[in-house]
């Protein structure tokens, strides 16, 4: 199998530490925000836009449609421009070789077009991601960060939801689900490495 491998992942686990790590200890690239830039100079969108609303389509076309109107003129909905160069952009990046990709649906596109990968779900307990997600944002207050912990998750289930007809998180859609919380990302990385060492 190329080591092609796609990291899901809950808000605040530790998918991005964790695919990172990966890429490293197999010395293959590791692509996330590399496909926000991709998706903004193949769109002409706004990188930052595209970052804050690549797996959120709660609000993305109202947002998109009155930032970038003259593109709405060419596209019938502006998040489904989006996902379409993301997808073109994972496909891109898959086919240059062994990576790792960080979520956007890369499990499904690549499955639809026949190219093998490891799909991998990271997932952990409240009490550790809370640790994480108050890193990421900034803040100690639990009321705001379980309120942003349940935003992204419930973002990320409706994208994946919509453009792959599955239910994100869902254990049969991966080869992996993995507890960042119980597990800890090195042990993580080092399970997902082998896998990955294992299925060539």
């Amino acid at each position: 199998m190329n080591k092609i491998i796609t990291i899901s992942r809950e808000y605040g686990a530790g998918g991005h530490s964790i695919g990172k790590g990966v890429a490293e200890a197999l010395g293959i690239p590791f692509y996330d925000r590399d496909i926000v830039r991709e998706t903004a100079k193949a769109s002409g969108f706004d990188p930052e836009l595209i970052e804050d609303e690549g797996e959120d389509i709660s609000k993305t076309d109202s947002i998109l449609k009155s930032i970038c109107s003259a593109s709405s003129t060419y596209y019938r909905d502006t998040q489904e421009a989006i996902h379409d160069v993301q997808k073109a952009i994972i496909l891109r990046f898959a086919q240059a070789g062994p990576c790792v990709i960080l979520g956007r649906c890369a499990d499904e596109i690549l499955r639809e077009v026949g190219i093998e990968s490891i799909n991998v779900f990271i997932h952990a307990d409240d009490v550790h991601r809370a640790v994480r997600v108050s890193e990421l944002i900034g803040s100690t207050n639990a009321t705001e960060i379980q309120r942003m912990m349940a935003k992204k998750d419930s973002s990320r289930h409706t994208y994946y939801s919509r453009y792959t007809g599955k239910k994100w998180g869902d254990s049969k859609n991966y080869h992996l689900t993995l507890d960042s919380g119980a597990l800890g990302y090195d042990l993580c990385v080092k399970l997902i490495t082998e896998v990955a060492q294992a299925a060539e």
